[in-house]
């Protein structure tokens, strides 16, 4: 089991990896960017590259959406299904949080929505939460109706990856106006975890740690409670702009809405 979870970690780190690393390094690169049309090329090459490796151990899974749409088509046991959801969101989390260190290396890098999914002004061609919706679940019930198809025992074993992977390229194709593409949950929240980092860096509790400092030493020995009562409600410091941006990308989370700009690449 160990080497199929490591496989599941592996496949979708290398899918959020490349897929979104093409997005925010490569999309807009001055002059040579490959644009929309590599980005969705880029997911399906993932796809299919890990297909072929890492397939034979786990499956090639990479997508939790994959894993329980396997699992209610009765072609995964339901037993597995924790242990390879934990391990995609895990592998996402990973490959967003070192694309988000190589990023952040440049110097006039900025966070912005680092190939955010969303709806309205988060979307980038500004479609609204019903279009984006209908656009992820057509997506990917598509996307799984296609893996269900050509891993069946009658289709030539073989093909399958090259089936997959040109079917993601499509989908983002078409979708990455509407909502910059998910269908895939693994790789929103890894995303969002490595944006939330980012924010949090960037946010500083350098006042927070002043008005701490000023504290008088009597009032040291009050009960953390009411220490944490007093820092939060001190005239001395209030929450950074990017701060409340911050709580405003968690309270849209699951919407999938927390861009907080909406290029098609921000960075």
């Amino acid at each position: 089991m160990f080497k199929r979870l490591s496989a599941e970690f592996l496949g979708t780190f290398w899918l959020v990896f490349g897929g979104c690393g093409s997005a925010v390094l490569a999309a807009a690169f001055p002059e040579v960017g490959i644009g929309l049309l590599g980005v969705s090329f880029a997911f399906g090459l993932t796809v299919l590259t890990m297909a072929y490796a890492v397939g034979g151990i786990s499956g090639g899974h990479f997508n939790p959406a994959v894993s329980v749409g396997l699992t209610v088509a009765g072609k995964f046991p339901a037993q597995k299904l924790v242990g390879y959801v934990i391990s995609q969101v895990l592998g996402a989390i990973a490959a967003a949080t070192v694309l988000y260190l190589i990023a952040s290396g440049k110097a006039d890098f900025q966070l912005g929505g680092f190939a955010a999914n969303g709806y309205g002004e988060h979307s980038p061609g500004g479609y609204s939460l019903t279009a984006a919706l209908v656009t992820e679940v057509v997506m990917t019930f598509f996307f799984l109706f296609i893996i269900l198809g050509a891993t069946h025992g009658r289709v030539p074993a073989g093909f399958a990856p090259i089936a997959i992977g040109l079917s993601l390229t499509l989908i983002h194709l078409v979708s990455i106006p509407v909502t910059n593409t998910s269908v895939n949950p693994a790789r929103s929240t890894g995303r969002r975890c490595s944006s939330a980092i980012g924010r949090w860096r960037s946010c500083g509790f350098s006042g927070w740690r002043r008005s701490s400092a000023r504290q008088s030493p009597a009032s040291s020995g009050r009960s953390s409670a009411t220490t944490t009562k007093t820092r939060m409600t001190s005239s001395e410091w209030s929450p950074p702009p990017r701060l409340r941006r911050v709580f405003h990308f968690f309270a849209c989370y699951a919407f999938d809405s927390g861009s907080l700009r909406n290029p098609l690449i921000s960075r």
